[in-house]
């Protein structure tokens, strides 16, 4: 298999597509001219603190990274803005060869080591600083980068370039002995290094005799020198990683893919107010040319559900406790007794779609969006999500704040609207922009909602509320297995009274609606893989959309399949496409949301925390017990 995990040595992918990097690790390009860009790709390796993230490429180069939080501006864009005129942070070698990239094992920190014609070789270092200080966490707006000679001498370029305003303004530049600062209208950074500051300004090549560091982020002067403050904050930082996974409680298999799915979705955590985002990024497109370009930089109640489930399993629930801080403020800022599917990560309502028509968008297919319209729909599902998100904190005595009746109230009015929208017509989880539908996944969800909610009222001693929602949940379910089923083709469809096929249908039995081995829902599956499925992938639907039809397969779908697949007793099966899903990961161990069924490559956006939950997810339902080797 293909460089695997996220600790695995993955080489330089340069212009080719994500599949064949993943595929072919030890390829090594021709040498190219250290000014070339890079066709973008999505070959990239993220950091991140749970404050601010980055996306870096195969040669070192920072491609994204929004400050001063996740759904700010880019102040590197070269991911959705190709070629000279995207702004990118590189370190770049002359008569570059090739290069190999790495995690520090368990941990945020990425290395890339670079190699020129004639052997010379440095090191590049980057993170962004987290660690405990002072009782609590340090977690700046600041990436840092730490560039060492490896081999012999080594001749570097430093190109920072970076921009404000969605790429259209340049910063005004001023310089003290050893920093620049970069000021713009509504955000100033400072670099603090100690590489030649006239060097660094000018973008002329020097042979790299010594380490140099770079800290790029708020325009604060530091404590200390910068190579000690930089060395330390790379030891604080390595620590702090290696101690939060181990305390994971991991599968005995696919132990490194696991631990890289975990620490990536705990990078997607805005630990400020406990938002998670659905990714990184922006308008990577669903597949090439499509105009299915979406803004994902917001917190989705469905996609952070299944994110803080997945850590759960891992027994990882500062996260959880993170989150509940988010869901209480999201049912207190309940109007009109309606709940939107994602809010932004500072609780903003609004979040109005545009589009930016200087950025030419991934590999120059546009259009590059921000914000999303999704916000304002309808989607009832989301109650549901709520409430799921919530169950695990009345139940586990782990939590330094476990929920009791105050928060079980509360969470009671979140399912009467559950009940007031279930069998109503919505957008569903696929946010279909012109069609409404009494969706099967929404109903799942009401159902759901009032199902834990008699749970937690058992647990809490509450008898007669935990009637009164059971009442609920079992008229709900015989409906939506009446309903659902079509008969003519003796299936489940998407939709009451519906007819095609949906691959959401499959959570029936991951949130215990159904008992998989009923003859209904295996009937069911058996249908998706011969309508939905490409070999081990899945596509999210059969019917037509705002666009047409999906042209790639969505991760997700694929993980819900190897579920159903070893809950339905064919784990040989499950473990087969969950091997391929590994395999059409990018060098590092990283998904995206989509994958090319023929080609492999991966498009939209990036790191995609549905995906990377799948890995986790997949892993613990198929892998062998510990006491089988123990």
């Amino acid at each position: 298999m293909s460089a695997r995990a996220g600790d695995a040595r993955a080489s330089d992918p340069a212009a080719a597509s994500d599949a064949q990097a993943s595929m072919q690790p030890q390829t090594q390009p021709q040498a190219q001219s250290a000014r070339t860009p890079a066709v973008p790709s999505l070959a990239l390796g993220m950091i991140g603190n749970c404050t601010i993230s980055a996306l870096v490429d195969a040669r070192a180069g920072i491609v994204w990274s929004c400050m001063p939080r996740f759904d700010g501006d880019p102040v590197f864009n070269a991911l959705i803005q190709p070629g000279e005129q995207g702004s990118r942070f590189a370190l770049e070698l002359e008569d570059f060869a090739h290069s190999e990239q790495w995690y520090e094992p368990n941990t945020a920190v990425l290395r890339t080591r670079l190699t020129d014609t004639a052997g010379n070789c440095l090191e590049v270092t980057d993170f962004a600083p987290r660690f405990f200080s002072r009782s609590r966490a340090f977690r700046p707006v600041m990436l840092v980068r730490r560039v060492r000679p490896v081999r012999g001498a080594p001749r570097v370029r430093v190109r920072l370039n970076l921009r404000y305003d969605w790429g259209q303004t340049q910063p005004t530049i001023t310089r003290g002995s050893n920093h620049v600062r970069y000021v713009g209208s509504a955000l100033t950074l400072r670099l603090n290094t100690d590489a030649p500051l006239t060097y660094v300004l000018s973008g002329q090549p020097f042979v790299l005799a010594r380490e140099h560091n770079f800290l790029l982020g708020d325009d604060e002067s530091l404590q200390a020198g910068i190579g000690d403050t930089a060395r330390l904050w790379e030891q604080e930082t390595i620590a702090y990683w290696k101690l939060w996974n181990r305390s994971l409680a991991l599968p005995l298999q696919w132990q490194e893919a696991v631990i890289r799915a975990a620490i990536t979705l705990k990078m997607s955590l805005f630990e400020d107010t406990g938002a998670i985002v659905a990714a990184m990024t922006t308008s990577i497109p669903e597949s090439a040319h499509s105009g299915r370009n979406w803004d994902y930089r917001y917190c989705w109640l469905r996609d952070a559900f299944f994110v803080v489930r997945a850590l759960n399993s891992l027994s990882e629930v500062g996260t959880l406790e993170d989150y509940l801080r988010w869901l209480g403020n999201i049912v207190a800022e309940t109007r009109a007794g309606h709940i939107q599917p994602l809010y932004g990560i500072g609780l903003e309502h609004e979040l109005p779609e545009s589009i930016q028509p200087q950025l030419a968008g991934y590999r120059g297919m546009g259009p590059v969006r921000v914000g999303n319209q999704a916000a304002e729909h309808f989607q009832h599902d989301v109650y549901g999500n709520i409430v799921l998100g919530a169950a695990q904190a009345f139940h586990d005595r782990r939590l330094l704040h476990p929920a009791g009746l105050a928060q079980f109230e509360r969470l009671e009015q979140v399912g009467e609207l559950a009940v007031q929208v279930y069998g109503k017509p919505d957008a569903g989880m696929w946010e279909l922009r012109t069609r409404a539908r009494i969706h099967t996944s929404s109903a799942l969800m009401s159902w759901a909602a009032c199902d834990r909610l008699a749970k937690i009222a058992q647990t809490l001693q509450q008898p007669q509320r935990a009637h009164y929602w059971r009442q609920h949940a079992q008229a709900m379910q015989a409906e939506i297995l009446e309903r659902s089923w079509n008969s003519e083709r003796q299936v489940f469809a998407e939709s009451f009274g519906g007819h095609e096929l949906d691959a959401s249908v499959l959570l029936m039995a991951e949130v215990g609606l159904i008992n998989p081995a009923d003859p209904r829902f295996v009937r069911t599956l058996d249908a998706m893989e011969q309508s939905l499925c490409d070999g081990p992938y899945m596509r999210r639907y059969e019917a037509a959309d705002d666009f047409g039809k999906p042209e790639t397969s969505f991760n997700i779908c694929t993980f819900w399949r190897i579920d159903a697949l070893a809950r339905t007793g064919r784990r040989e099966q499950a473990r087969e496409i969950f091997e391929a899903m590994l395999a059409v990961r990018n060098p590092l161990g990283l998904l995206s949301e989509d994958t090319h069924a023929a080609t492999g490559e991966m498009w939209g956006n990036f790191p995609q925390t549905y995906s990377m939950v799948g890995v986790i997810n997949a892993a613990m339902r198929l892998s062998a017990p510990w006491d089988s080797v123990i």
